[in-house]
């Protein structure tokens, strides 16, 4: 069984995966959407605890990140997140990834194929599962480096620390803050634009705005 992350915009496509106990390869749908892309499989069990073979959810979210690592398809990829919770007797595995030229739907289907063959080879989630693969949405918070890098010359909306928003051009960063180049705009007066620094310590959330022009 299968089903597709997010909800708007989206292109079906029809990838093969092989499920957990069948010796032929099932049809495993995946879903292609204007700013992320979505693979999900679900293999069904017993009533096995899911983590039974592991200590703890840390552990278990430590092994799952070192296979995700494992089987990214290039160094152009590169994990975002990583949730690991159980839903109904399940592990749910929720993996997003990103690239620096943005991620596909054949990434996400490779590394979605490739965890799970390792999950279920080495036995290190118990027989009920829920594994999803995607990258982040357009309202995904950046969360490391390379994002911001791949988004530089793009608008994004800071929430600082302090409770305001600023939206501005991303210019430039380094390692402890990015440069913005903000507009503007006083009652009665032309609009102007200033480059604005503003420390990573300060930003409590910066979202990617998207633009229709």
């Amino acid at each position: 069984m299968t089903r597709p992350i997010g909800s708007f915009f989206g292109i079906c496509t029809i990838k093969i995966a092989v499920q957990s106990g069948l010796k032929a390869p099932a049809l495993h749908f995946g879903f292609l959407y204007i700013t992320f892309a979505a693979y999900s499989k679900v293999s069904g069990g017993d009533n096995k605890s899911p983590l039974s073979l592991l200590k703890s959810m840390s552990e278990l979210s430590k092994a799952i990140r070192e296979l995700v690592e494992k089987h990214l398809p290039d160094d152009s990829h590169f994990l975002v997140d990583l949730k690991v919770e159980e839903v109904s007797g399940k592990t749910k595995v929720l993996i997003l990834i990103d690239a620096d030229q943005g991620v596909t739907i054949q990434a996400c289907a490779r590394v979605s194929r490739k965890v799970s063959e390792e999950l279920e080879a080495n036995e290190i989630i118990g027989d009920a599962y829920v594994l999803e693969v995607s990258s982040p949405g357009v309202d995904f918070p950046l969360s490391n480096m390379r994002q911001y890098q791949k988004n530089i010359g793009r608008e994004l909306k800071l929430s600082l620390i302090t409770g305001t928003d600023v939206v501005g051009k991303l210019l430039e960063l380094d390692e402890e803050k990015i440069k913005l180049l903000v507009k503007k705009k006083e009652k009665g007066k032309k609009a102007t634009e200033e480059e604005l620094v503003f420390p990573f310590s300060e930003i409590k959330k910066s979202i990617v705005q998207v633009s229709f022009k």
